[in-house]
């Protein structure tokens, strides 16, 4: 069967019809991943820079796992970025330490996003602190091949930086994304130290609490109807890290920080996903340390004094 199109110029076959419609579909289909991929990253981010942290292929595509992770540090970024444009306005030396920095994401993205346009008249610098020699090597080999002279990676524990003299006595921003367990913890105690002017921190892994809540069988606890939130071992773990958050803030406060607590990113991406961001405004601390005794007291958890510690 031929038609004619209204012109009268051509004749088409209905079969000729239905191939140009199944090459235009598969045209359009073909591009919509790639239009999708241009608007999740950020303008000015360089591809070079995503394709080197295999967030993107050699050939510029995104897996689900990749798009999943680029999603989340751009999310903690769009916390940061304030955060570094108030510091800026006071000074543009800023120095920001990110630990737990695995393969530094973080680092990498907030240099290429923030610092880099400004390196050849600033001394701002990031330092990434990680226990994995290899993944410090490999690091520090990326930041030369990008050109990213404000960038230096140690092999350190977080503990073990808090008294490192490779980094400087004055930090302005300490961030510290899923530090497995007690390294979150070490993450304030430094920045506490350093005098950080900002902290943003993603606690991940916290089992020390909930271990002490299972060894707790005082009176305290016995007496308290309370205690029933964490008497079933589920409840134990679960209630052991909502807690250790809540002390870790009013820990903070009593520091004289404003602290304040939301979502890092949807569920779908990550269960852990807590954000706590810091910022020290010389707060009245009289009041949160009073409350983080007493809910130490109240949980039975006061052998971890220590650990939350008030005064530097």
């Amino acid at each position: 069967m031929m038609l004619f199109t209204w012109d009268c110029h051509a004749l088409i076959t209905l079969s000729e019809l239905n191939t140009m419609k199944k090459k235009s579909g598969s045209a359009n289909k073909q591009t919509v991943p790639e239009v999708q991929e241009k608007h999740e990253i950020r303008p000015g981010q360089s591809l070079e820079l995503l394709k080197e942290l295999h967030i993107l292929t050699r050939d510029g595509k995104m897996n689900q796992d990749s798009r999943r992770k680029l999603k989340q540090v751009y999310h903690l970024y769009q916390f940061i970025e304030p955060l570094l444009q108030k510091l800026q306005q006071d000074h543009a030396d800023i120095s920001l330490v990110d630990h737990g920095a695995g393969k530094s994401y973080l680092g990498f993205i907030l240099y290429d996003l923030f610092f880099k346009s400004e390196q050849a008249q600033s001394k701002a610098r990031i330092y990434g602190i990680e226990t994995r020699d290899e993944l410090v090597q490999r690091s520090t080999e990326l930041a030369q091949r990008l050109d990213f002279p404000g960038m230096s990676f140690l092999n350190l524990s977080v503990a073990d930086s808090i008294t490192s003299s490779a980094l400087p006595e004055k930090i302005d921003i300490v961030t510290a994304l899923h530090a497995c367990d007690t390294a979150t913890d070490d993450a304030i105690q430094f920045a506490l130290k350093k005098k950080a002017q900002f902290m943003v921190l993603v606690p991940c892994c916290q089992a020390e609490v909930a271990a002490e809540l299972r060894k707790s069988k005082g009176d305290a606890v016995k007496n308290n109807p309370l205690s029933e939130m964490w008497r079933h071992p589920i409840h134990t773990r679960e209630f052991g890290s909502q807690i250790t958050n809540v002390l870790r803030c009013l820990q903070l406060e009593a520091h004289g920080y404003q602290v304040r607590v939301t979502e890092l990113v949807g569920w779908e991406h990550s269960m852990k996903n807590e954000l706590i961001v810091a910022e020290y405004k010389g707060l009245p601390a009289r009041r949160p340390a009073e409350r983080l005794a007493e809910v130490l007291k109240t949980t039975g958890l006061e052998a971890m004094q220590r650990r939350f510690f008030v005064q530097p």
